[in-house]
């Protein structure tokens, strides 16, 4: 039986954020191809802080839920991949505060499509009871891989909610929003 929070799927485990989850941050998800369309590498207190931050919205009803991701055998970290809340102030009213999804995965796991499926397993959980109407994403169209997965995904290009976001370097801008409806 899965421990709470869990999510699995054949070649995954998502378990929810511990703060033993920092060596790993720091050395393969705190790099420059990682997070290059995230506003770049962070310092370690950053990365530190936003770890605790993850913990403790993890444990509070409503907050958001960012899952480490590991392969199967439990013996190894390969990404996160979280359920937010879109809280930027640059993005248009209708889009504050929806319910947004959003992944990260170590460089070495790219192109085996474990985004892919750890996604479609948080997007099963974003419909199931009580189910959200909408799921947005969002990256820009400098960052083509995550395109692309929004598109396999079923998201559908919303340009109508596209935004600059101040955050984010030009060459990151605008904000392209994406839309997946709840199953009928």
């Amino acid at each position: 039986m899965a421990e709470a929070g869990t999510l699995e799927t054949p070649r995954l485990i998502l378990r929810p954020p511990v703060a033993e989850d920092l060596p790993w941050l720091l050395a393969a998800m705190n790099t420059e191809p990682v997070m290059r369309h995230l506003a770049g590498v962070r310092t370690a207190q950053e990365v530190e802080e936003g770890l605790a931050a993850d913990i403790a919205a993890f444990a509070a009803p409503g907050g958001h839920r960012r899952w480490t991701v590991w392969l199967r055998d439990g013996e190894e970290r390969v990404g996160r991949v979280g359920l937010f809340h879109v809280r930027s102030p640059a993005a248009p009213p209708a889009l504050q505060g929806q319910r947004e999804i959003g992944w990260t995965f170590a460089q070495s796991h790219w192109g085996k499509g474990y985004a892919s499926e750890a996604a479609r397993a948080v997007i099963a959980l974003a419909f199931a009871g009580p189910a959200l109407p909408v799921l947005y994403s969002q990256t820009s169209t400098s960052n083509a891989a995550s395109t692309r997965m929004m598109r396999r995904l079923g998201f559908t290009f919303r340009p109508e909610l596209g935004y600059v976001d101040p955050d984010y370097p030009p060459e990151d801008n605008p904000t392209t929003v994406w839309s997946l409806d709840a199953p009928a």
